[in-house]
């Protein structure tokens, strides 16, 4: 007996690789753009210049951190040759549960290649870090979950983060482009360090609004889309209906909306089924939320009462 599903894998593979161009991956990337060409313009003039940065913001389960990857992924591929001749990359450092500035200089140097052995201090770290980027070609660092370098309760410390962040931006010998994502608080402790603020340029991942045309639009599309990767059949469940309750049950998350419709397409193909019903919908939402088979909000009539919105978010927090 095999613990590897050869059936679900075989399903499921092609939509987990498969990627819906959102308009704000668009977004995203005209930020980008923006943030690169200003560094490259600075760099070319030989002269000592600050960076610019990003901060990426949206609620858990959006897709922020896929979004970004594939972006980072672009720009890594060897396509973007700064001004001194070599290839510029960013790393991508992710962040989970608190962490000190110092812990977070080690997780650089570790995506640089530098595990550090033994007692180093904090500004030695960071040293090493400015060294190494430089000798790479690094020209840039994502913080991914960066809400977790600070707390409610340190002004103190999250002011020297803050204060180190742009340090970063500004270091003479080796700027490094900053792109910082997390939870919408990240923004409110980054407004509290106007220069810092100041560098970055925000981009927005919002929650859906099915009131919005534009969002029905983008849901439609999204649906089809990983409907016919899968060659099943969504028209049936093409309602208004049917989208809203999608929205509820993903907490308005586009991130997670793609989660079940994964879940309930590998479940339909499974079956070997070629029409999308309510039935497979309902089987993810077990799968996802943890609970019996049949009990969801994609079948019962009066859902937006029999469901609470805000217990489904936090068991998606506790799944994280």
């Amino acid at each position: 007996m095999s613990f590897i599903n050869t059936k679900i894998v075989e399903v499921s593979a092609p939509l987990k690789s498969a990627h819906f161009p959102f308009n704000r991956g668009e977004a995203l990337f005209e930020a980008m753009s923006w943030c690169v060409t200003d560094y490259y313009t600075k760099a070319s003039a030989g002269n000592p210049f600050e960076a610019r940065g990003l901060m990426v913001i949206g609620e858990s389960r959006q897709g922020k951190s896929r979004e970004i990857q594939r972006l980072l992924e672009r720009f890594n591929d060897g396509s973007v040759v700064m001004p001194d001749g070599r290839q510029g990359t960013i790393i991508h450092c992710i962040l989970s549960g608190k962490v000190t500035w110092k812990d977070l200089g080690l997780k650089v140097l570790h995506q640089l290649g530098y595990p550090l052995k033994g007692r180093r201090t904090q500004s030695d770290i960071w040293e090493m870090v400015i060294k190494y980027a430089k000798l790479q070609g690094v020209v840039g660092i994502h913080f991914d979950e960066c809400q977790h370098v600070f707390s409610e309760d340190g002004e103190r410390t999250n002011q020297q983060i803050l204060d180190s962040f742009k340090t970063l931006l500004k270091e003479s010998r080796w700027p490094l482009m900053l792109i910082l994502s997390g939870i919408p608080s990240l923004a409110t402790h980054v407004a509290k360090e106007e220069q810092l603020s100041r560098l970055l340029r925000t981009v927005r991942f919002q929650e859906i609004d099915l009131s919005c045309p534009a969002d029905k639009d983008e849901m439609l599309q999204l649906t089809f889309s990983y409907a016919e990767q899968a060659g099943l059949d969504f028209t049936p469940l093409a309602t208004e209906d049917f989208l809203e309750r999608l929205a509820f049950t993903c907490c308005n998350r586009w991130g997670l909306v793609i989660e079940m419709l994964i879940e309930a397409f590998t479940r339909a193909k499974f079956l070997k089924e070629e029409v999308c019903t309510k039935d497979h919908f309902s089987y993810a939402y077990a799968k996802t939320y943890s609970t019996p088979v049949g009990y969801s909000p994609f079948t019962m009539p009066n859902y937006q009462d029999g469901f609470d919105q805000a217990r489904l978010i936090e068991v998606l927090k506790r799944t994280r």
